[in-house]
């Protein structure tokens, strides 16, 4: 049994360059936004809305009485260049 589990993890950390694309896909079949942190953007996120239109963002997460996420507000800093 733990060889088989051991196979499953390996999978899964093989594909984690994946993770980010399938994240972005799903968001988009939603409708909603696509926000990313990347090292070279200084602390801020990316947010990329489904029309392709790319900004650079601040982000609040707010929670409920559960410390459940239920809203992301987004403050725009700049619109990127496409491509």
């Amino acid at each position: 049994m733990e060889e088989k589990q051991t196979w499953i993890v390996d999978r899964l950390l093989q594909n984690m360059d994946k993770m980010h694309e399938l994240g972005r896909q799903r968001a988009f079949e939603l409708g909603n936004p696509f926000y990313a942190q990347f090292e070279e953007d200084g602390g801020y996120y990316r947010k990329e809305m489904p029309s392709g239109e790319k900004y650079l963002v601040t982000v609040e997460i707010i929670f409920d009485e559960h410390d459940m996420p239920v809203e992301i507000k987004d403050t725009i800093i700049k619109k990127l260049a496409d491509g």
